[in-house]
């Protein structure tokens, strides 16, 4: 795990791409139960390179009802982001992640993980390359859905400050959705394997 670490930390695969150069953020560990795989790096996970330490972070740790200690535990949570490196800025947030860092370096990082017991699938893009054609027509209706992807993938929108008004308009996410992920994740962290 640790050689393949340092490679996807190395990587340079689409340097000429990136505004702020490459910096790969990922964090993966053998004994991992839990997986997170959102989109890419903001520009403040860039300049730390700490995974969602961000407020799109804060309000993560606060669904999965996790504690900053339980979150950064590699040998409990691992991070896989779509794009490992922060692809730049968009006329609307943040650019989609680059589309070689997944082909690229995801199966080799979940072979090295046989302990995994759930995949959190982080908005739209993670969503689309796991789930292909068994997604519903839009995020919305695919987390509405999430019980069709347990007990392997549990889907949720983007934590971002930008989907308050998604969160607003569809108090239903945290009325059922967030109550059942807090529960798994609670029994995948605190059970013995």
């Amino acid at each position: 795990m640790e050689a393949l670490l340092e490679k996807i930390r190395d990587c340079k695969a689409c340097s000429e791409h990136l505004p702020l150069g490459p910096r790969p953020i990922v964090a993966a560990n053998p004994k991992a139960r839990i997986l997170i795989i959102g989109h890419a790096p903001g520009t403040k996970v860039h300049q730390t390179g700490i995974p969602w330490d961000d407020q799109s972070g804060k309000q993560l740790r606060k669904w999965m009802d996790v504690t900053d200690e339980e979150f950064y535990d590699e040998t409990q949570i691992a991070q896989m982001p779509m794009g490992f490196c922060y692809p730049g800025k968009g006329k609307s947030g943040d650019l989609p992640p680059r589309p070689e860092c997944a082909p690229l370096w995801h199966q080799s990082l979940l072979e090295k993980m046989p302990n995994l017991k759930l995949t959190l699938l982080i908005g739209q893009h993670s969503q689309r390359y796991y789930l292909g054609n068994e997604r519903q027509k839009n995020l919305t209706e695919t987390v509405k859905n999430y019980k069709a992807y347990l007990p392997q993938y549990f889907v949720l929108p983007h934590p971002s400050p930008r989907n308050r008004f998604w969160l607003g308009k569809n108090p239903w996410f945290g009325e059922e959705v967030l109550p059942e992920l807090k529960d798994i994740i609670a029994h995948h962290l605190r059970t013995e394997a």
